[in-house]
């Protein structure tokens, strides 16, 4: 009886050594438990956009490719859009924590600013945010968050922007602000762009609408209003950009737009980014975070290496506006 009491004791332990050496261990990285090391686990990236269009797309597919350039098949993606509804962006961000994935990518601010609320120790890296200050509401802000919020930043400067428009509309005095108020990076930016031409001599008059329904009446209403409208990186207007083409075209005045892919469909001129390069870079984080190399909580924003002057040839032929050497055609 003895024997058999210590033969079947025997069993159990091995068969719980072998239990044992084949379980997953825990993640090494702040946030979710699915990953591991570069040794063949997979990693689980919740990826959360706000709203499709051109612009956010390129990034999220700069931000894919890049990864699965690192990771191979050892990379999952769990990607949502949130049609552009910031109430969405909570949905969706809950259901990444709720999965434990290992990171979120935030494409947008409001999606940032639903990741920051839905948690506070998954690895949360941010793209398409112009300015993290203002998106997280963090005053004083200097660069780094300091928590498990990192990402990367597509604001091209400002003054360059305002620069444009004094080197291709020096006659113009009247310049509307067209942008939606629910964006508070979009806010930032015309806050800025204001303070800038105004000191270059020009009249600078507001244009804010809560949503898109709002879009084409408040447009109607600068156009009639203003000899230029400026808007800035804005995604409802990125989303909507044909209602301002239509209002805008017919009433003779020019668009500058705050990136290409509004300039593309409604403006006339640009000082943009790469969307696509602004996701690589991200990606290029989240690497680092994923295989232990770096902390989020001390990886400052990063920024666009380069800007380029772009101009949109059918509408400035149309406007007949003439463009300076310098400046790049977008791509049809």
């Amino acid at each position: 009886m003895k024997k058999f009491l210590v033969c079947a004791l025997a069993a159990v332990l091995t068969l719980s050594t072998l239990a044992g050496c084949g379980s997953k261990p825990a993640s090494s990285n702040t946030g979710g438990s699915n990953g591991g090391d570069s040794n063949g686990e997979k990693y689980v990236v919740g990826i959360c956009q706000l709203v499709q269009h051109a612009a956010l797309d390129a990034a999220t597919q700069g931000f894919k490719d890049a990864l699965k350039e690192e990771f191979g098949d050892n990379i999952e993606f769990k990607e949502q859009n949130a049609q552009g509804d910031s109430n969405t962006c909570a949905t969706i961000i809950n259901g990444f924590v709720s999965d434990n994935v290992d990171l979120i990518l935030a494409n947008a601010t409001p999606a940032l600013q639903a990741a920051a609320a839905g948690t506070n120790e998954i690895p949360v890296l941010g793209t398409s945010v112009t300015e993290y200050g203002v998106a997280l509401g963090i005053e004083g802000f200097t660069g780094t968050v300091g928590n498990n919020i990192s990402g990367t930043s597509d604001l091209a400067p400002l003054d360059g922007q305002a620069d444009m428009i004094k080197e291709l509309f020096p006659d113009v005095k009247k310049v509307g602000l067209l942008y939606c108020s629910a964006e508070a990076n979009s806010q930032y930016q015309v806050d800025v762009v204001k303070e800038c031409l105004e000191k270059m001599g020009y009249t600078c008059t507001f244009y804010s609408f809560s949503d898109s329904n709002d879009l084409s009446a408040v447009a109607t209403k600068a156009a009639s209003e203003s000899e230029l409208i400026y808007v800035p990186t804005d995604n409802t207007v990125a989303d909507n950009a044909e209602i301002v083409n239509n209002i805008c075209v017919p009433a003779g005045v020019p668009v500058i737009a705050g990136e290409e892919n509004i300039c593309k469909k409604c403006g006339v001129a640009t000082l943009s980014i790469s969307y696509y390069d602004l996701g690589v870079g991200t990606a290029k984080m989240a690497a680092k975070i994923l295989k232990g190399e770096a902390k989020i909580s001390e990886m400052p924003i990063e920024y666009a290496p380069q800007f380029t002057k772009k101009y949109n040839k059918a509408l400035c032929e149309q406007l007949n506006i003439t463009i300076p050497e310098g400046y790049e055609a977008i791509a049809e």
